[in-house]
């Protein structure tokens, strides 16, 4: 069974647009990064309430709180830093959801000990308010490589993972090599890259395997965050500085991300799978699974 989600600040700034693109392209999740330029860190307790009661009105649900929570250097981070773990806990609740998207740290590589130390505290901190924290892979923090997501696993039972194929490509890694990961994943944000250029491109169109992703493992219960990062959208300028490379042109943001939802739909029936009530994917017992091509 497969539930699509987004990061809906990828269609627009505003959360009318955004639940109208998620509606549009039936998608009932989202992964809450920014509303109306801004970083869900920055919310209110009370702006967070309004949020989730404005998404359920409209029949969408938060399924995790896409945070930039652990993306700076490890030197900034000091034991002040837990409060503002905590905060974001507080707004996960708020939204409705006990998962929080985080990161491993800038600048950690030679600091590995205190690293974890640091890990170990915020997953207390958001234990205490029910939240789970959700590293995921991302260029230049500490778990940007397999071989250092592998460790963070061993190390950090207290937290969950994401599996992002495209970040792993982006620091020099095949996708035969990080996909074992997958299978000890809570959930997989679905971003694809050329690897040789470096181009974003929809799902099934890079290297990451996506299709393979799929097939081996999604099939059993998990959640596909639709990540895809094909234009420059005002979330990502906010907290990444890095160049963003893409294949193709789009005339607006939601035509990307439209772009985005069409290219996992169409990867999921290439691989059998087919839509079921409530916005959910499972796969057919007698489907035919063809090859990789543009889908892999």
């Amino acid at each position: 069974m497969i539930r699509l989600c987004a990061f809906s600040d990828e269609a627009a700034d505003d959360l009318k647009e955004q639940a109208d693109a998620l509606i549009r392209h039936d998608v009932s999740l989202t992964e809450l990064r920014s509303v109306n330029k801004k970083n869900v860190r920055d919310l209110t307790v009370r702006e967070a309430k309004e949020i989730a009661a404005y998404l359920s009105g409209r029949g969408i649900a938060v399924w995790a709180v896409g945070s930039p929570l652990g993306k700076i250097p490890l030197a900034a981070a000091d034991r002040a830093y837990l409060d503002v773990v905590s905060h974001v806990c507080e707004l996960a609740r708020a939204l409705g959801t006990d998962k929080v998207r985080a990161f491993s740290f800038y600048d950690a590589y030679a600091e590995r000990g205190r690293m974890l130390e640091l890990c170990h505290a915020m997953a207390e901190r958001a234990a205490q308010w029910g939240v789970t924290l959700c590293h995921e892979n991302e260029k230049a923090i500490f778990g940007d490589t397999a071989k250092r997501v592998a460790e963070l696993m061993d190390e950090l039972t207290e937290w969950k993972f994401v599996y992002d194929p495209a970040n792993f490509l982006q620091v020099g890694e095949r996708a035969e090599d990080t996909l074992p990961l997958a299978a000890r994943c809570l959930y997989f944000h679905i971003k694809d890259v050329i690897a040789q250029s470096g181009e974003l491109v929809p799902a099934g169109w890079g290297d990451g395997q996506i299709g393979r992703l799929v097939a081996e493992y999604a099939a059993g219960d998990k959640t596909l965050t639709i990540e895809p990062h094909l234009t420059v959208f005002s979330g990502y300028a906010a907290i990444d500085g890095s160049e963003m490379k893409h294949k193709f042109t789009f005339a607006s943001r939601e035509e990307a991300f439209g772009a985005a939802v069409t290219a996992l739909k169409e990867l999921l029936a290439h691989q059998g799978f087919r839509r079921r009530a409530g916005g959910v994917y499972e796969r057919q017992a007698s489907s035919d699974v063809k090859g990789a091509g543009r889908h892999g």
